[in-house]
């Protein structure tokens, strides 16, 4: 067992990324039932349904911002909580915002970055945003994955530790003892490859929007095992 623990180790450092097969949750809830489900929960978090037009939202506080939250479904299941900034700011504060937001989501121990480094996605002080995104069609945006809910740590070597007990936990009962290191090292990147491509249907990005000289963040919590995928082709 020992010998499986210390191979699982040295595969999870090479696969950073963890995954169960759970969806994604906003405000701990799962991004799944009805629309009408999805509301009477948000309500319940303290946020006001509103209709405008033919458009429905909610809206409230989240994350210290004032924001409009939308609910997207896909055959009448919730795919996607989208969440905007509910006022615009100037270049200034959205750079220091989208800064921010990328350094609190890296510091959290519910996601992973699957960029190389965060500075792959830090706004540099003297670039021109607005520059970027008219002349050269930059999308400021910013990806990362929620961990299962019992992989969650403050650090990667804590998050590492973790899922090698979980795989070593989950072969427990299984004879792997004549097995070489090789066969074990195999076994274990097979089942974090899995592991890999399900962390893909939860992720959890940011982008920044222009409106009319002005920006905003939107955020979106997607569940992409519902997310139309040529089913109905």
């Amino acid at each position: 067992m020992k010998k499986l623990l210390s191979v699982a180790v040295m595969c999870l450092c090479s696969f950073v990324l963890c995954a169960q097969k759970e969806v994604t949750t906003f405000l701990g809830i799962p991004v799944d039932g009805t629309k009408s489900e999805m509301i009477e929960k948000l309500k319940a978090k303290g946020f006001k349904y509103e209709t405008l037009d033919e458009n429905d939202f909610l809206t409230g506080e989240f994350n210290g911002m004032d924001v409009h939250i939308f609910v997207v479904t896909n055959n009448n299941k919730v795919c996607r909580i989208m969440v905007s900034d509910a006022k615009t700011m100037n270049e200034t504060d959205i750079r220091t915002r989208f800064n921010k937001l990328c350094r609190q989501f890296d510091s959290n121990g519910k996601y992973i970055c699957p960029a190389p480094s965060l500075d792959d996605y830090i706004i540099p002080d003297d670039e021109d945003i607005s520059y970027k995104m008219t002349v050269d069609n930059k999308r400021y945006e910013t990806l990362f994955y929620q961990c299962p809910v019992n992989v969650k740590a403050d650090s990667d070597s804590l998050r590492v530790q973790t899922l090698a007990l979980y795989f070593a936990q989950k072969h427990a009962n299984e004879d792997l003892s004549k097995l070489t290191e090789e066969q074990i090292g195999k076994l274990a990147v097979t089942e974090f490859q899995q592991m890999i491509m399900e962390s893909n249907k939860r992720p959890v990005w940011f982008t920044i929007d222009e409106h009319m000289g002005e920006y905003y963040i939107t955020m979106f919590y997607d569940n992409e095992y519902n997310r139309a995928n040529g089913e109905d082709l």
